[in-house]
């Protein structure tokens, strides 16, 4: 016992090391002490995130701006430097970005010191936070997955809590919402769905009725084309090559392709996300066992549905998979491990796409369209062994594990009975 406590001491300390470690280097970058390759990953939050900042604080969302797509409680993480009025903006941001991440790595720290959980988790969030970059302290999608991850370490034991935190979650960038897929039925279902709702709706209504504009990111959200880096680009991507006459251009805030068959492409893509959606609908009605890691396992699989077949992947998407990876690999049982390092493998790709050379996937030249086919190459394999892991766990197996449970008490039932007193002749 004391050698077992001992080795998770140990794990711990290296854990924390790499993340403070890891940590640091991030903070230097944003910071600007030391420079990443490629554009500047920080102007998100010292021109645009400012900027919708000083509209906020005036009680409204900012109506005349496209680049606005986020649910009303965006709003609160854009506000949030406002807790720390001794630094500016942007390093108040900064800062609040590092706390979400500290709150992630602490709850996954503890989560997997519990009977039947393990370190597995804290270490993919330590590393996969790291392999994406500064970026990670250049969105508030960190401040999401906080909630995210809270959402489901609680699912286990209190749906109601898990609910609410997804509810909240969603009303801050709609995702979290997927959450709730793979909740058990009947009670754990009625408690957590309902919470949920009942959170969105409250706090949706106590935006519209105090600040106008609170669902004007439905109009712009709609509008979006087909961005570079999604897998629907990688078709323009080679394209380009061949004579096609389109332009690459920002577009409601995202490098996206603008020109001919483009909106059919992204036709396509919401048609993907739609027979995606109706998989998961499938799974759940005959899905027929849950066990500890389902409830992460299938929010995880909806995630990377989501994220693989969507119009846009922008880096910040990957941090989503890392945190919803991280809660899966907490339980001992998940069966989703290999999925999960060929999403830190993305990840890391990820980096290397945007920022470092993200030229080169602007330009479509060699190495921007390998770097792609790579990445995406890698998501779309992560999201079909997911897929596979989870029916295979819920719903083959528990059927086969059935018929031979009832092949064998059939068998019982027609085998010759012994005599006893009262039939011996």
């Amino acid at each position: 016992m004391m050698k077992y406590l001992k080795r998770g001491v140990v794990c711990v300390a290296r854990i924390l090391t790499v993340w403070v470690l890891t940590r640091t280097v991030l903070l230097l970058c944003v910071f600007k002490v030391l420079t990443v390759p490629g554009p500047d990953v920080t102007s998100d939050v010292s021109v645009i995130y400012q900027g919708w900042y000083e509209v906020l604080r005036t009680g409204t969302f900012p109506l005349d701006d496209v680049t606005w797509q986020y649910p009303p409680a965006a709003a609160l993480a854009i506000l949030s430097p406002a807790l720390l009025p001794f630094v500016d903006y942007t390093s108040a941001f900064f800062v609040l970005a590092c706390l979400a991440d500290a709150l992630v790595c602490g709850l996954l720290l503890y989560a997997g010191r519990r009977p039947g959980k393990c370190l597995r988790g804290a270490w993919v969030w330590a590393l996969g936070v790291a392999m994406l970059g500064p970026t990670v302290y250049a969105r508030y999608d960190v401040m999401v997955t906080a909630v995210a991850v809270a959402a489901l370490l609680a699912g286990a034991r209190h749906p109601r809590t898990m609910g609410v935190l997804a509810g909240f979650g969603a009303l801050l960038k709609v995702w979290p919402a997927l959450l709730l897929v793979g909740t058990p039925r009947a009670r754990a279902t009625r408690s957590s769905w309902g919470a949920a709702v009942a959170t969105a709706v409250g706090l949706t209504l106590a935006f519209l009725v105090t600040m106008p504009g609170a669902l004007a990111f439905l109009t712009f959200q709609r509008d979006r084309g087909t961005e570079v880096e999604s897998l629907g680009a990688l078709v323009f991507h080679v394209a380009r090559h061949l004579g096609w006459q389109g332009d690459v251009q920002l577009n409601y805030g995202s490098v996206e392709f603008l020109g001919p068959h483009v909106a059919l492409v992204s036709t396509v893509a919401q048609g993907l996300s739609v027979a995606a959606f109706c998989w998961l609908l499938v799974w759940r009605l005959r899905a027929r066992a849950w066990s500890a890691s389902t409830v992460a396992d299938a929010a995880f699989v909806a995630v990377l549905l989501f994220t693989t077949t969507s119009r846009v992947i922008s880096p910040q998407y990957l941090l989503w998979l890392v945190g919803v990876a991280a809660v899966c690999l907490a339980f001992r049982g998940s069966r989703m491990a290999p999925p999960a390092r060929l999403v830190l493998a993305a990840t890391f790709v990820t980096f290397l796409e945007f920022p470092v050379w993200f030229s080169h996937v602007v330009a479509s030249d060699p190495l921007g369209v390998a770097l792609l086919l790579v990445r995406n190459g890698l998501l779309v394999a992560a999201t079909l062994l997911a897929c596979r892991n989870l029916w295979r766990q819920t719903v083959s197996e528990p059927r086969a594990r059935e018929r031979t449970s009832a092949s064998a008490s059939e068998e019982v039932s027609r085998a010759p009975r012994a005599d006893t007193y009262a039939t011996a002749p």
